[in-house]
């Protein structure tokens, strides 16, 4: 899911020699359904109801460059870009790719705290010792590799 990751030095705070990174995945519905659909890649896609008082629940950052955003009423929104492409929420979906997403992240630290399926927190102070901090150019060593899954 390109650009579903904000992350950036400014998200890696250090208190009392604590490392916490902040994961906020920005535009997650909309770039869950962009994966799944093909055919929506570099769309505008507005995740949502339409229904009389429907809401933009997600706004994938085609239809952003219109001032469409989350929150917005789904009739504002269908203003500003008449030809968005609207998608109704998938919640099952999109909570089984977070705790995927969440699975990568205990691949690097046990501390996770969760604050909604597209953004958390991460202790990752125990994960630099192991691994060691990125370099100047926020590269750091390669990740732990994964084992694939075994067959049933």
């Amino acid at each position: 899911m390109q650009g579903a990751f904000v992350a950036s030095n400014r998200n890696v705070t250090s208190h009392s020699n604590r490392a916490i990174l902040h994961v906020d995945m920005d535009a997650f519905y909309a770039s869950v359904e962009q994966h799944d659909d093909p055919g929506l890649k570099g769309k505008p896609v507005i995740v949502g109801g339409t229904g009389g008082r429907g809401v933009v629940a997600a706004a994938s950052y085609e239809v952003r460059k219109y001032g469409v955003h989350s929150a917005m009423p789904m009739r504002e929104a269908l203003e500003r870009c008449p030809h968005a492409v609207c998608v109704p929420p998938r919640m099952r979906r999109y909570q089984q790719v977070s705790r995927q997403v969440f699975g990568v992240f205990h691949e690097f630290t046990p501390q996770v705290e969760g604050l909604s399926l597209d953004e958390a927190f991460l202790d990752v102070t125990d994960s630099l010792t192991l691994l060691g901090a990125a370099d100047s150019e926020g590269v750091g060593p390669p990740p732990p590799a994964r084992t694939p899954p075994r067959a049933a």
